[in-house]
């Protein structure tokens, strides 16, 4: 008997959105409920995909061109959908993914002026056979995450880009959103994390009662 694909969920927002909370939480909810999920992030995820991170998040390469730094990140994303993304869905878990190809969308696509052809073009290969089910968008202004984050990480190449950078990647997600309502779901992240979850885990339910 064949095994049911798996469903393939990913986390969205602007540096300091609050996914990583609402990650672990989710981790915790899915493990009460008896699902079988494999938490991972982008860039990264894989030994090689990790090596790439470190490359692209250096605050020592501030040389890196935008093309670079598109190309790298569909790299990195191109080693964690084949090693280890499809495998895992095609076993029938649960993925969820800290990042994916909204983000190279939201950061090269809006806010480095990239096209969005050329990122989806170079990004085809992973996307051709790995499309979300469900991308929750952690919605919050970067002027509002920073504060709450205490400000941008020195060592953060992206986080170190300016606040008009940030705020070129938010409205970047807004328009993804508009673009792919049937799958990216907006979510107001300034309250309450709990409150936050709670409306995490509808969108969630809602995906696993398919």
């Amino acid at each position: 008997m064949q095994t049911k694909r798996g469903y393939f969920i990913t986390l969205e927002g602007c540096e300091g959105s609050g996914k990583s909370t609402q990650s672990e939480m989710l981790k915790k909810y899915l493990a009460e409920i008896g699902v079988n999920a494999v938490f991972t992030r982008e860039p990264g995820g894989t030994p090689i995909a990790e090596k790439i991170r470190s490359i692209i998040l250096d605050g020592n390469n501030g040389a890196m061109t935008d093309e670079t730094e598109a190309l790298l990140y569909a790299a990195a994303r191109a080693q964690i959908v084949k090693e280890k993304i499809l495998p895992l869905l095609c076993d029938g878990k649960v993925v969820v993914c800290d990042r994916y190809i909204d983000s190279s969308f939201a950061y090269q696509a809006y806010a480095r002026g990239l096209s969005y052809d050329f990122i989806a073009e170079i990004n085809s290969v992973a996307m051709k056979t790995c499309m979300p089910d469900l991308t929750i968008f952690f919605d919050i202004t970067p002027e509002a995450a920073f504060r709450r984050k205490g400000g941008a990480d020195a060592d953060d190449r992206i986080e170190q880009s300016g606040i008009a950078f940030h705020n070129a990647v938010y409205r970047g997600y807004k328009s993804l959103a508009k673009k792919f309502p049937e799958r990216i779901v907006e979510i107001d992240s300034e309250g309450d994390i709990d409150e936050i979850f709670s409306r995490v885990k509808i969108e969630i339910d809602k995906l696993l009662r398919r």
